[in-house]
């Protein structure tokens, strides 16, 4: 019988997901170094996969327990844009399906920009309900950091289109009476969490692209409103912005 090329090799192994498909047993008796290495990247694949399912499963773990207790409509609440010196701090709401698996969900801090792209995508076809919430620089400066990023996440609840049963909140309590747990890291522990991380992050990325358009010297579309060398260069030179917290500094000091 006549071998197949290690092109077809290469196509068939797209398809085999499974280690006790009776077609590896042969490929591996092939001696041509093209069908081992093809055979060893195979293997990488189906161990970064199986990675990655097992990350989910752990990161599952709060969501299991929320339902297990009889909650329905568990709801993952994180912010982004605390530490910039301008633009708004945005919170994000979600509420997963069920059934639900998106490989790769993990703190936006940590994933590539066209990652996060990607499991927006996913996010959106796996949710429930989203919502998102804002506190301006103007809130920020009147209330402080911490307690703006509570009414941004108050804000967020309230954009659900379903009422949420249970919160779990990236290191953060809502005077809101709703059940809740305040999970350290919560970004990088619970699918919840980290899907309405990327949420928020993806969203306020594009709005301090917006304002990069609008101020082009601070460059925000690239420091998102962190206190970058070219955007404290544009402070000193053209001045502050309505966007600008004021309260931080060294804005404050000017």
């Amino acid at each position: 019988m006549e071998k197949l090329s290690i092109s077809a090799i290469k196509e068939e192994l797209k398809v085999i997901t499974s280690a006790d498909d009776p077609r590896l047993a042969g490929f591996r008796l092939d001696t041509r170094k093209g069908v081992q290495l093809a055979l060893t990247q195979w293997q990488k694949q189906q161990d970064k996969q199986a990675a990655l399912v097992e990350k989910y499963q752990e990161m599952s773990i709060f969501e299991r327990e929320k339902k297990a207790q009889g909650f329905r409509a568990i709801c993952g609440i994180d912010e982004v844009g605390r530490g910039p010196l301008a633009g708004p701090v945005v919170a994000a709401a979600v509420i997963l399906n069920d059934e639900h698996e998106i490989l790769g969900l993990n703190d936006s801090k940590q994933l590539s920009a066209h990652k996060r792209e990607e499991l927006v995508t996913e996010i959106k076809r796996n949710a429930r309900a989203i919502g998102i919430g804002e506190a301006t620089a103007e809130e920020i400066d009147q209330l402080n950091i911490y307690q703006a990023t509570k009414v941004a996440m108050q804000r967020a609840i309230e954009q659900l289109s379903i009422a949420p049963d249970c919160l779990l909140i990236d290191a953060m309590v809502l005077d809101n009476g709703l059940p809740q747990e305040k999970i350290i890291k919560g970004d990088a522990r619970s699918v919840s969490i980290a899907a309405a991380s990327i949420i928020a992050k993806v969203y306020r990325d594009e709005w301090m692209a917006k304002y990069g358009e609008q101020y082009p010297a601070y460059g925000f579309a690239k420091n998102a409103g962190y206190g970058t060398k070219e955007h404290l260069k544009a402070i000193d030179e053209q001045g502050i912005l309505p966007i600008h917290r004021k309260t931080f500094a060294p804005i404050k000091n000017i």
